[in-house]
């Protein structure tokens, strides 16, 4: 009786249609060429047509060629499990895996001993060298420098004389300069202008004789600008009623009222009152 049975089932799987000839029927009924199937897979023409002959040795193995058949039929809409277990079955059935356990144990029998990084040791040695070095010179130096400064600073500004008290028996104003209005020390070759927001704040512009911007923006109350240059200086002031204005080592008296622009231009030798 199952010998019977045996040979029914062998019969019935001779009378089914093969694999690449299923793929092939589908992929006409689905209404789709070979280069349409080839562009959508990405598997080449040549393979294709191969597999539709059932000739499977140009896939290059066992496992392109499950991927292949599973894309194919997936593509023409059939069911990729039951090709890939119909080829499986038609070849002995898929391989068991290879354990991967005694991979990793050969490996482990040869371990690769380290190697001490005597790169990563030498660069944290430099690195722990050179910041004690600068925490150092940071630290030993910085009364030095602090003192350097502070003993630099006054030549920063023109040098102000000694603070008399006017006739009034009032003390002097320290931002103004004594000797009615006059810088001492300023270059004779040169012209220079001293700029000293004392009733306020205003917009200021200053430029050389090349019409290079040397400064430009808000001089607040209390603060103070010098500029020099060999031939001019061009200023624009916006609120000139604020501004005490030195040219040359003299004041310039009247330089304008408060809120108005003025646009002034000074060479060597005396100033003009604006």
């Amino acid at each position: 009786m199952s010998i019977g049975n045996s040979s029914a089932d062998a019969e019935a799987a001779e009378d089914q249609p093969s694999i690449g000839r299923v793929l092939q029927q589908a992929r006409i009924s689905a209404g789709l060429t070979v280069d349409e199937v080839s562009s959508t897979t990405r598997v080449r023409i040549p393979i294709l047509h191969a597999i539709e002959q059932d000739d499977f040795s140009r896939c290059g193995g066992d496992v392109y060629a499950r991927g292949h058949i599973r894309t194919l039929a997936i593509t023409v809409g059939l069911d990729p499990a039951e090709l890939v277990a119909r080829y499986d079955a038609e070849r002995g059935g898929r391989p068991a895996p290879t354990p991967a356990a005694p991979l990793f144990d050969a490996e482990r029998i040869r371990p690769e001993p380290r190697r001490p990084n005597w790169t990563a040791a030498m660069v944290a040695a430099i690195v722990a060298v050179v910041g004690f070095v600068g925490f150092t010179l940071f630290n030993g130096g910085g009364q030095s420098s602090n003192g350097s400064v502070a003993a630099e600073s006054p030549s920063a500004k023109p040098p102000a004389s000694p603070s008399k008290k006017p006739a009034s028996g009032k003390p002097a104003d320290p931002k103004r300069e004594p000797g009615g209005g006059a810088i001492a020390g300023v270059p004779a070759n040169k012209v220079t202008v001293k700029l000293a927001a004392e009733n306020g704040q205003t917009w200021m512009s200053a430029k050389d004789h090349n019409g290079r911007l040397l400064e430009e923006g808000v001089l607040k109350q209390g603060d103070a600008k010098t500029f020099t240059d060999p031939t001019r200086i061009d200023l624009v002031l916006g609120n000139a009623g604020a501004v005490r204005l030195f040219v040359n080592g003299k004041e310039v008296k009247n330089v304008g009222d408060n809120g108005q622009v003025q646009r002034l231009s000074y060479t060597k030798g005396d100033p003009v009152a604006g």
